[in-house]
Parts: structure tokens; C-alpha cells; sequence
């Protein structure tokens, strides 16, 4: 852990301001990776060299999945870890191949247990990050006051510039 945070002093030190950009396993996630890389990272921008890209992507805990009270509950979660860990490993293998693909090869990669609005928060704080990306999945006021809106949690508590990467509508 303390390499970690060495690893974000020394980006600063050599004047490389860090983004973290926080994913999970939608669609909408891996858009705001994409479009972050195309517009900062790309060979037209990259002379600079001015961000170190951090990714991160929550893994939940087994116990907010499922019920720790219900009957069963003890002979399931050995599963359900294991399914949790197996998908934060996809989505990271996912934006390796993202981050490849836009010739991106200096970035850090990191699965953190917990809620994802926490986990990108504390990422920014660890890494004295000046922005962090996160994309957004276009629910309606319903579903957000339902779910809890990960992009608006960080906008108004992450101590970072807050850049929200919306998926365009298709067009007909």
C-alpha cells in the first residue's frame, strides 16, 4: 500500500498530475475509458505526457449482494465471492485491452472491495488525483433516487475535478 501511494507522489514529483477513472462492468464505463483515452491520452495529446492513469473498479462485498440473514446465507457466499472477484478480474482484463489497443501501457490497475462511490473517493484522496472520470448510465430520477448515483455522489464529494462521460443517445 505504501508503494501505491509513493508511486502518486512520485507522478506529482515529475509534474505528472494523476486521473483516476473508475469502472465497473457496464457499457457506459468502459465508453467514458475510451473517450478519456482518445481525448487525453492520445498521440496528438501524449507529447505532453501530463496525466499517470489510474483505473479502478469496485469489487461489492459479498455480503451487500446477498442477505447475510437469509437461510443458506453461509453455504452461498463462498460463490458469490467468487463470482465478485471473477467479474472485477474481467472488467480489469477489459480496460487492459481498452488501454492497449490506444497504445496506453503506463497505467495502474486497482480492485478495491467496497461501495464504489467510497472506493473512487478514497482513490482520489490516496492519489492525490486532480480529476477522476466516471461515466454515467442515464437513469432517470426513479432509478437514481433508487440506485444512488455513483457519478453524483463523487461530483459532490470527491476532491477532484469531476469529469462525467455521458454515452450518446444512438441516433435513429
Amino acid at each position: 500500500m505504501a508503494a501505491k501511494a509513493e508511486d502518486a507522489s512520485t507522478a506529482a514529483a515529475v509534474g505528472k498530475a494523476v486521473m483516476v477513472v473508475g469502472i465497473d462492468d457496464s457499457e457506459h464505463s468502459f465508453y467514458a475509458l475510451q473517450w478519456t483515452l482518445l481525448h487525453f491520452f492520445s498521440p496528438a495529446v501524449r507529447p505532453s505526457e501530463s496525466y499517470k492513469l489510474v483505473i479502478v473498479t469496485a469489487k461489492p462485498t459479498p455480503t451487500s449482494v446477498i442477505s447475510v440473514a437469509s437461510p443458506g446465507a453461509a453455504d452461498v457466499l463462498p460463490f458469490v465471492e467468487s463470482d465478485l472477484r471473477k467479474i472485477s478480474s474481467q472488467v480489469i482484463e477489459k480496460a487492459k485491452d481498452i488501454c492497449a489497443a490506444h497504445s496506453v501501457l503506463d497505467v495502474e490497475y486497482e480492485v478495491v472491495e467496497g461501495d464504489a462511490r467510497n472506493v473512487l473517493c478514497e482513490a482520489v484522496d490516496k492519489h492525490h488525483a486532480e480529476m477522476l472520470v466516471v461515466g454515467s448510465h442515464g437513469y432517470g430520477a426513479i432509478k437514481r433516487a433508487v440506485l444512488g448515483s455513483v457519478s453524483d455522489y463523487c461530483a459532490h464529494h470527491a476532491h477532484c475535478t469531476v469529469m462525467i462521460v455521458k454515452k450518446p443517445k444512438p441516433k435513429h
